[in-house]
């Protein structure tokens, strides 16, 4: 007979307005991986042990276990999103210190969503690359400016510090330490049973074009407008720059400090995000969309559809939009 080897343990911070449905819904998901884990490998299988922390009376606490009494240090620490927005920073304080005794003890840590804002207030994730939920990724960079944000990446595993995307991509994260605790074997038998896609989609296929608006530049915000109005057709840089009442050289200048942006790449964007909306909603085939929205060639269009989304139009379709025919 096998003894148990010990269980590696995960624990899960439940701090204000993080959303208990994936603190719930990895517990079980770490729960379901067990089980697969048992399954093939029986009884003297690896296995992943769950706790959930809180803060109680001013300190943050073990308040769950699925195996009480074992005690220990989580050898890895997730914060889930939250429910409306992110952690302030007054908030996150009591977490902020628990956190870095953690990373301090050897736990990695990990954030899904708003979570990442928790997780920057440590100061851990200075200088490194991480991700968030792409509409938080303006509010993200203007409070913690020193971090690399990688807003098209679901996940990004860098060793001691692991930071997933979008809301649900709690379970991107629960199945990528999965992987790392019980093997792929596990992880894509636990993914096949909750029928979710194993780890490897990327943010980008589902984020919209977000233009940041609040600059406080008129001339630039005059001729984000004017792009929008239009879908960006025939907007060459005279134009745009007569529109910002500009000089070509100095609106260039100033569309980029405000926008982040080129405005080629402004306009490619926006054009992009129509054709995105076609797609999911239209049967109309890729060479129609593709001159609706400003481009004659459709090979190019494919191409360039292909390096911003991640996806050629045709898979973006039959991902999207499963009543429309796959036309591309």
């Amino acid at each position: 007979m096998h003894d148990k080897p010990p269980a590696a343990e995960i624990g899960v911070l439940i701090y204000p307005d993080a959303q208990l449905g994936a603190v719930y819904g990895l517990t079980d998901l770490f729960a379901v991986a067990n089980r697969m884990a048992r399954e093939r490998k029986g009884v003297a299988a690896p296995r992943i042990r769950t706790s959930h922390w809180a803060a109680v009376d001013g300190n943050v606490a073990r308040v769950f276990d699925t195996e009480p009494g074992r005690g220990g240090e989580p050898s890895f620490v997730i914060l889930p999103p939250a429910v409306t927005a992110p952690i302030t920073q007054e908030e996150a304080l009591p977490f902020a210190e628990w956190l870095r005794e953690r990373r301090r003890c050897g736990s990695t840590l990990c954030s899904v969503c708003a979570g990442a804002f928790l997780l920057a207030e440590t100061g851990a994730v200075s200088g490194r690359a991480i991700t968030t939920h792409w509409f938080f990724a303006e509010a993200f960079a203007e409070r913690f400016p020193d971090v690399r944000l990688e807003i098209d990446r679901l996940v990004i595993d860098d060793g001691d510090l692991i930071t997933a995307g979008g809301l649900m991509a709690w379970t991107d994260l629960g199945l990528k330490l999965v992987e790392r605790l019980l093997g792929p074997t596990v992880m894509l038998d636990t993914a096949r049973f909750l029928l979710v896609d194993p780890p490897g989609r990327e943010q980008r296929y589902y984020s919209a074009f977000s233009p940041r608006l609040h600059h406080h530049d008129e001339a630039i915000l005059k001729v984000q407008h004017w792009l929008q109005a239009t879908g960006a057709q025939e907007a060459s840089l005279p134009a745009m720059a007569r529109q910002a009442g500009l000089e070509e050289r100095t609106f260039l200048r100033r569309f980029r400090a405000a926008t982040g942006m080129k405005p080629t790449e402004y306009c490619q964007r926006l054009r992009i995000g129509r054709a995105r909306e076609l797609l999911e909603a239209t049967g109309r085939t890729v060479e129609q969309i593709a001159f609706e929205v400003g481009y004659e060639d459709a090979s190019a269009f494919r191409k360039l559809f292909h390096r911003i989304v991640g996806l050629t139009p045709r898979d973006f379709r039959l991902r999207f939009n499963s009543a429309a025919e796959a036309t591309a």
